[in-house]
């Protein structure tokens, strides 16, 4: 299965030709699954929102929950509201559960939908945390409540892999990135996901919110040249499930100079069917 994540940045300007960046390039690298962040209702279209728009320009479907509220004016031209998506083909249950440490007009959500895969339904997740430099301890909490919700829909050995995907706004040395990696404890509890860019690349760099990026210009001030966006993966299953076979940096692609969006996304193919005995 080939999934990508992208926090799409709103609706900021140039929006049209942003959407058509993102769906050209997303058709191209013949996607199966999309995970989105920020994505925000689009104007005068009650119900319909950045993620149905792209969804539609690949012939998909989109579930989208609300997870940040945001007063019109308070933050200046990008008021409205941001939420998190996740784009496939074919959706079952989906679940929306509310991340700790919510702030005004700053709560974060852990989205998860069940899609169908070649190797049976999987639920895929994606999330965005707090994204302030000194949110670390926001963070902790935050990825110890999405670890807790995915062992609840089945971490065993019979279960299928699980595929979590996002924004998380922390370099991969933070404690609450190694959390996820297994390297540290948190909360009293340890866990593991594999990394799929550190699975294929190792220490390369990786980065999603690079300074070559022109729509970065407005929030340097959040340190650039980071990789902050990741596919994580549950640990490989002892029959092939969960293997990772690739990882990429896309969405990178410029037309008049502009990107997509702000971040780059990252492209993983895993592995979702038995090896055959």
């Amino acid at each position: 299965m080939r999934i990508v994540t992208l926090n799409f940045w709103g609706t900021e300007p140039p929006l049209d030709r942003r959407l058509d960046l993102a769906i050209r390039q997303l058709r191209a690298l013949a996607v199966d699954v999309v995970c989105l962040q920020e994505c925000r209702p689009l104007d005068g279209l009650a119900g319909r929102t950045t993620a149905d728009a792209i969804a539609e320009g690949l012939g998909m479907q989109a579930v989208y929950a609300k997870s940040v509220g945001w007063e019109a004016g308070q933050y200046g031209p990008s008021a409205g509201q941001e939420g998190l998506a996740v784009i496939a083909r074919a959706i079952g249950e989906t679940r929306a559960l509310p991340l700790p440490e919510p702030r005004v007009a700053d709560a974060r959500l852990l989205l998860s939908a069940q899609v169908a895969t070649e190797g049976g339904p999987i639920w895929v997740h994606t999330t965005h945390l707090h994204y302030r430099l000194d949110d670390g301890v926001a963070r902790e909490k935050q990825v110890c409540a999405v670890d807790a919700a995915i062992r609840g829909m089945g971490r065993g050995n019979d279960d299928a892999p699980q595929i979590l995907c996002g924004d998380f706004n922390a370099t991969p040395d933070s404690d609450e990135i190694r959390f996820l990696r297994g390297l540290t404890t948190l909360e009293g509890r340890r866990t593991h996901f594999q990394d799929a860019w550190l699975r294929t690349h190792g220490d390369a760099p990786g980065i999603t919110w690079s300074s070559e990026n022109e729509l970065t210009r407005a929030l340097r001030s959040l340190d650039i040249d980071r990789r902050i966006d990741y596919v994580f993966v549950t640990s490989r299953k002892k029959d092939g499930r969960g293997t990772i076979h690739d990882c990429r940096v896309v969405l990178d692609e410029r037309e008049a100079g502009i990107c997509a969006s702000d971040h780059y996304g990252v492209l993983a193919d895993v592995q979702v069917a038995a090896n055959p005995r």
